[in-house]
């Protein structure tokens, strides 16, 4: 817990100083076996990608260095991560994720993912967002020659 404190403190001054640079007030760390291996800060307002949340730009950056895995990697967020985020770290493997300040204190500040959590809580029908599966029958053979190929590396 004592190293948790230590990297969140730090991930909180990543979203301080990002918020005195004119961007949002997300900051983050991502960490391996005490080591930090990326430092980020939430960069919508200098890309204008929707995507560039601080955790989503430590795992890419982790991940130029230790490919697409980073089992036994922890994640130290300033704000609770988004379902993008969160889904991301369990795509690539991130063992655990501590954060700072939760939706619900974010929702004052118009600071909250709560809402999207909701709707991916649906079923896809029921979802906000009109979501339509159009099946086409080649997939199953391109995912097949997918599998080959993996298995023959």
């Amino acid at each position: 817990m004592h190293d948790d404190q230590h990297y969140l403190q730090q991930a909180v001054a990543l979203a301080r100083q990002n918020v005195e640079n004119g961007g949002r007030p997300f900051g983050a760390l991502l960490v391996r076996d005490g080591q930090v291996l990326a430092r980020s800060v939430n960069e919508i307002h200098l890309s204008q990608d929707p995507t560039a949340h601080a955790e989503l730009q430590a795992i890419r950056s982790a991940s130029r260095q230790l490919g697409p895995r980073l089992d036994g990697c922890v994640v130290y967020a300033s704000g609770q991560p988004c379902p993008m985020c969160l889904a991301a770290m369990h795509q690539c493997g991130v063992s655990r994720v501590v954060f700072a300040a939760s939706n619900a204190e974010g929702e004052p500040f118009g600071l909250s993912s709560a809402a999207v959590y909701l709707q991916m809580s649906l079923p896809l029908a029921e979802q906000r967002l009109p979501i339509v599966h159009c099946p086409q029958e080649e997939m199953a053979d391109i995912y097949a020659r997918w599998q080959a190929r993996q298995v023959a590396l």
